[in-house]
């Protein structure tokens, strides 16, 4: 259209590139983010070494391990997470209080928590060699 009024036969092929460059700048964050999710990368919004730094503060965790976060969709974050205990018994209200902090903290509104005893007999598979297990190959 440009062309009929101003007779330049270069302006048509110009305002196309621009048209696509300012396509591809208002959707490169899209683009990423749906790699990102397909991916199953962690949300760069997120430090993973923070939350995880959180979780082996909690009082009661002796250790972390099993640790995974990951995008559920774009507004949605989940966690799993592997936290050994020195404690007897379990606390719900104590994992209530963890769910709530990450949420709050980190966005996390997704978490779940394997809890394991610090003296258990049978180590977990995932977690870190035990005193009579040999370091893998």
């Amino acid at each position: 259209m440009a062309l009929l009024f101003t007779h330049w036969p270069w302006l048509d092929p110009v305002v196309s590139l621009v048209v696509s460059a300012l396509i591809v700048v208002g959707t490169w964050g899209n683009l990423r983010e749906s790699l990102d999710l397909a991916m199953d990368a962690v949300p760069g919004r997120i430090d993973p070494v923070a939350v995880r730094g959180y979780l082996e503060t909690v009082p009661g965790v002796v250790d972390v391990h099993d640790f995974h976060v990951w995008a559920m969709s774009t507004t949605e974050i989940a966690l799993t997470a592997h936290l050994v205990t020195d404690r007897a018994t379990l606390d719900d209200e104590l994992t209530a209080r963890i769910g709530q902090d990450l949420a709050e903290r980190f966005g996390i509104a997704h978490p779940t928590l394997q809890w394991e005893g610090a003296s258990c007999a049978q180590p977990c598979r995932q977690g870190r060699p035990g005193p009579r297990e040999p370091e893998p190959r």
